[in-house]
């Protein structure tokens, strides 16, 4: 008797031997003169779709991620409050998206291809997310 496993069983045994990964996306998102032209938007957005459907095709996309809008506000103790997301040296977080992976040094390797990195004042944070 052969014992047969779905791709979906796959998928679904491999996601329970990773673990899961936010990678933040942060980059000057409030200097107008740090926006991107349509020209650099256009051939940004085709290597992001190239990157993000690599780490789709490897099975290790986790559900969850999204852009952040320009606007916010930071609340503080005391009732305080700033308009605007919360920046350091121009930086903001722009967007999240969440990964499956073995390790650190892997959610690393899959980080470091990011097409956000070619900007200038750009980076990406790779935080491991709590277990349930």
């Amino acid at each position: 008797m052969h014992s047969c496993i779905s791709a979906t069983s796959f998928t679904h045994i491999k996601a329970k031997t990773m673990k899961e990964f936010a990678l933040l996306f942060r980059m000057d998102i409030t200097s107008p003169g740090a926006q991107p032209t349509t020209e650099q938007m256009e051939t940004y957005m085709r290597d992001w779709m190239k990157w993000i459907e690599a780490i789709s095709d490897k099975g290790q996309m986790a559900e969850g991620g999204n852009h952040f809008s320009r606007e916010g506000i930071v609340l503080r103790p005391n009732n305080q409050s700033e308009m605007g997301p919360y920046t350091v040296n121009k930086e903001s977080v722009a967007g999240y998206i969440l990964i499956l992976a073995k390790d650190l040094d892997d959610a690393l390797s899959i980080a470091k291809d990011c097409p956000i990195l070619q900007g200038e004042g750009t980076s990406v944070e790779v935080r491991e997310t709590a277990a349930p």
